[in-house]
């Protein structure tokens, strides 16, 4: 994809995928991902990037986790049963509606949705996961997605860059607002 690769607050849709109840109690570096992702919903919702949700197969997994779900509470979860939410229907439009040109994507399981949804998204989108705001049960299925995904083009950042590079500049009201976000 040409063109800059800073992230661009129009731009830009925040997917967080299946941080369900059963999933992340299993999680590796679970309050780490819990804690990196509130912050980057916040940022969303301070400068006014939508916000996706996704829960797989809630019937056996539950539904997002409150810490998550108390953040975004106007945000309706798609439920879905496919690993690549791009082959959710609802999903695609609703990353259609929003015209963004850029994925911020954090959540679980790294070897499994995340690299799904980030591979497929790379054929039309920047894609940007967020590594300390994702993982899996297993460290090492997290260290092989990683790889994984930036063999295959997908930029990995880490949870201040993408808050930065959205802010873009100090000294303003928002970035002060910012500031309390990160250094929760």
């Amino acid at each position: 994809m040409n063109g800059s690769r800073l992230i661009k607050r129009d731009e830009t849709v925040l997917v967080v995928i299946d941080m369900q109840e059963k999933l992340m109690t299993k999680i590796a570096n679970r309050e780490e991902v819990i804690k990196n992702t509130i912050k980057l919903i916040k940022i969303a919702k301070l400068i006014g990037i939508p916000v996706i949700l996704t829960e797989q197969y809630p019937k056996g997994l539950g539904h997002t986790i409150h810490e998550i779900k108390n953040n975004i509470p106007e945000v309706n979860p798609i439920e879905k049963l496919t690993f690549n939410c791009y082959l959710s229907k609802e999903f695609t439009i609703r990353i259609e509606e929003t015209g963004a040109t850029t994925l911020i994507i954090c959540g679980v399981e790294s070897h499994v949705c995340i690299t799904q949804t980030a591979l497929r998204g790379i054929e039309r989108l920047k894609v940007y996961v967020v590594c300390d705001a994702i993982s899996s049960i297993s460290e090492f299925d997290l260290e092989v997605a990683i790889e994984r995904m930036k063999q295959e083009g997908v930029i990995m950042v880490s949870t201040e860059m993408v808050i930065f590079e959205l802010l873009e500049k100090a000294g303003t009201e928002e970035f002060k607002k910012a500031l309390e976000i990160i250094k929760q």
